[in-house]
């Protein structure tokens, strides 16, 4: 066993920034370099192409990266993972080890000062751990101890829902069940999860207009598209999979639209690291057109679209709505097709940064094919209006028919491994009738039925005191939140902050007045409960729901699985359950029998998931069914554009990934596809903008964020020139987080405004 030394300082080859040329293609020879180097350094070449090989194959484990689906037929064997997947795997599986006497030997103080990127990189944990009042060391607890700490201060509780128990997106479907049925038996909804931080505001919109908080479209569709719009995301790094699909559209002569404020040299050329032979050379192109709008310019970008097809359908009747699909289908066009009027295109034209002439361009590949895909993630999703941006997506979908039919639909495209399949599950604050209809009939109890609180109101609630223990299973919850000083407040003020991980992170150093860190089994190791060895089920972004079975012995004795943790905590907390926790995780197919019992589609559960690939969930959108909707059809929505005003020495801020991060982790100091390396405390600007402020490249600059007459500061990032339209600056996260008010939030579904804070920048002298 080996435990890695921590650096206070990063290591001097790792110290100055550098500035590349920006590569002209993703993917292709580069990333596997990068990611056999990862893994070598973690684990070793031969262990880590032996744990590569049964990445995302019917026969082994599911990535616990992003949600992007994996081929139902034949996968390839060299690579059906990405080179986040390498890495997240290869520090899933590393060498190093934080055991009690790393933590006998840093002190909480000392830890907190280390970066991210270092607090990562000391290893997996091994033991469960507490940290005392007064301490600043984490000691060893027995893991009955924990479990008696934690249902002791549940139980001392006025009310259930003083009470916290957040989800990461990387919890299998068992667990999601258990912990959903334990804390709704426990007597609170207070379920927050990722999807609060992410794509609940497509949720929002695709449930009212559609009726499915999912997308409609199966891998499969991508190779039937005429067109496929990508909007506000970047799959070269964060779900490079989704490439593949892209470059199968473009084989099949189908076009592809970019919709984005940035140009992500994913989505411009593409070389398949599947076909050894397409390494070399140029790489094929991906994009057909590309609108680089402004930061939240979409819904602005979208009605002009739309009106340009109203006009064009006006002038030559039939020749651009799917009249027949829109009479039968759907209800509200009148009423959306009358407020377009209340817009014109002369005054929308400038919150788009574009051109009259490129918007009529992508009108026109919109207005000439029907079997139309539209993808999104966050660059839609994190705003003030950001379940209008879903809604008018919908609206244009809806106008041409392209909704239940072969190569065409919604694709919000999921960037955690299970945060679909933990939603399915049950894992919600606003938990619907029939669900816990069913849960109280199997279960044999009363379900609360008061909406708990999402990840925003949790945070508030903890930072008034109302919220007093705090339980986290799984994820990084002070690196992923937003106005991070505030949350941090928040989180001290419990008594009691738990969290289930399998590595060392920030959240660990944010502290209640005790804390507890229950380890867990990683995706790729063995599950052995009493019936033998389990896999668990997870569910991807298209719907598909399927089994993941880990290969490796777990790196200590200590850790227990997800299911079997959720079991403990049940069994030392709830005195009058009648549910047998420490029976159902003996085999988890008894926890696959009492979900098939309470949810739709899991009909002969375990059967149907041991076929190779799994199965389909029903999507009732997919089916050309809209009966879920309160109207029993498809529903055209009126959408606002966006409502902020710069002033002149303002702009607006999105926080991003780099290539070497998945969500809160982070791998490396580089960002390769935008030739960043070496440094993570940056913010990318228009060279324009840069000349009128009066800095220059690599100048050091305070930010400053600005809302509702409230000042947020972060300092010392380097500004660097970038293609971003004017009055659009972008930064990497968690560094940035600090500048978003906790308070700004999407409407509807109060998702925090990632993509749209407002700030001002400061020349450090």
């Amino acid at each position: 066993m080996s435990t890695k030394k921590i650096h206070a300082q990063p290591p001097e080859e790792l110290t100055g920034i550098k500035l590349t040329n920006i590569p002209s293609s993703a993917v292709g020879a580069k990333a596997i370099a990068s990611a056999l180097t990862h893994v070598n350094e973690e684990v070793g070449l031969i262990k880590g192409i032996g744990l590569l090989s049964k990445i995302n194959q019917k026969d082994g484990f599911d990535c616990p990266g992003c949600a992007w689906p994996d081929p139902d037929e034949k996968r390839a064997f060299l690579a059906e993972y990405c080179e986040n997947g390498a890495k997240a795997i290869a520090e899933e599986a590393t060498k190093n080890r934080v055991s009690p006497m790393f933590f006998s030997t840093h002190s909480i103080q000392e830890l907190s000062k280390l970066s991210d990127y270092e607090i990562g990189k000391s290893g997996r944990i091994t033991h469960p751990m507490i940290l005392k009042e007064g301490s600043d060391y984490y000691e060893e607890i027995s893991w009955n101890d924990a479990f008696s700490l934690v249902g002791k201060e549940l139980n001392n509780l006025k009310s259930p829902d003083e009470a916290i128990f957040y989800t990461s997106g990387r919890t299998s479907n068992e667990a999601a069940f258990l912990y959903q049925l334990f804390v709704r038996q426990f007597g609170t909804n207070n379920l927050p999860d990722c999807s609060n931080m992410c794509h609940e505001s497509s949720g929002a919109a695709l449930s009212e207009t559609l009726g499915i908080g999912k997308g409609s479209v199966t891998l499969n569709d991508f190779n039937h598209a005429d067109l496929v719009i990508v909007m506000g995301q970047n799959p070269g790094t964060n779900h490079p999979r989704m490439l593949t699909a892209l470059s199968e559209t473009k084989k099949n002569g189908g076009k592809i639209i970019t919709v984005n404020p940035l140009p992500e040299v994913g989505l411009l050329n593409y070389k398949d690291p599947q076909n050894p032979l397409k390494w070399i050379g140029k790489g094929q192109d991906l994009t057909d057109l590309f609108l680089q709008v402004k930061i939240n310019g979409d819904v602005a970008l979208l009605k002009i679209i739309l009106k340009i097809m109203k006009e064009k359908e006006l002038e030559q009747p039939n020749s651009v709505f799917n009249h027949k699909f829109i009479k039968e289908k759907t209800s509200g066009i009148d009423e959306f097709l009358e407020d377009l009027d209340n817009y014109s295109i002369e005054s929308l034209l400038p919150q788009t940064g574009l051109t009259l002439k490129q918007i009529k361009d992508a009108s026109e590949l919109i207005i000439n094919n029907d079997k139309i895909i539209i993808c999104w993630a966050m660059g839609l999703t994190q705003h003030k209006n950001s379940v209008d941006n879903i809604r008018e997506v919908v609206n244009l979908l809806l106008l041409k028919g392209s909704i239940g039919k072969k190569g065409a639909g919604t694709c919000p495209v999921r960037g955690h491994s299970n945060v679909q399949g933990d939603r399915t599950m049950g894992i919600w604050e606003k938990p619907k009738e029939g669900f816990l209809n069913k849960l109280e009939k199997e279960f044999s109890f009363n379900a609360p039925r008061k909406h708990g609180y999402d990840v925003v109101a949790a945070i508030e609630a903890m930072h008034k005191k109302e919220a007093k223990v705090f339980i986290g299973m799984g994820g990084n919850f002070i690196s992923a939140t937003p106005d991070t000083e505030f949350t941090a407040k928040a989180l001290q003020n419990c008594n009691l902050t738990v969290h289930v991980s399998t590595k060392l992170n920030r959240s660990h150093l944010i502290h209640g007045r005790q804390a507890l860190i229950l380890p867990c089994l990683g995706r790729s190791e063995k599950d052995n409960q009493e019936s033998g060895d389990q896999f668990v089920t997870v569910e991807n972004s298209m719907g598909v729901v399927h089994q993941s079975q880990g290969h490796l012995n777990p790196l200590s004795k200590h850790l227990l699985s997800e299911p079997a943790i959720v079991a403990g905590l049940a069994n030392a907390t709830l005195k009058n359950s009648k549910v047998n926790w420490s029976e159902l995780i003996t085999n988890y197919d008894f926890i696959r029998d009492k979900i098939e019992a309470t949810i739709n589609g899991f009909d002969n559960y375990n059967e149907r998931v041991r076929i190779k690939g799994g199965f389909y969930l029903p999507n009732n959108a997919r089916d050309n069914d809209f009966k879920p909707t309160k109207t029993k059809k498809a529903n055209f929505t009126t959408n606002k554009p966006s409502e902020i005003k710069l002033e002149d020495d303002q702009f607006i801020m999105m926080t991003i990934r780099t290539h070497d991060q998945y969500n809160t982790t982070i791998y490396g100091l580089d960002d390769r596809y935008r030739g960043v390396l070496n440094e993570r405390r940056v913010i990318f600007m228009n060279p324009n903008d840069m000349k009128k402020i009066g800095v220059q490249k690599l100048d050091k600059v305070d930010l400053t964020s600005h809302f509702q007459g409230q000042e947020r500061h972060a300092k010392g990032f380097l500004v660097i020139p970038y293609s971003i339209p004017n009055q659009c600056t972008a930064t990497y996260f968690p560094e940035a987080n600090v500048l978003v008010p906790i308070k700004s939030k999407a409407d509807i579904s109060h998702t925090p405004t990632s993509k749209t804070i407002i700030i001002t920048l400061q020349k450090v002298s």
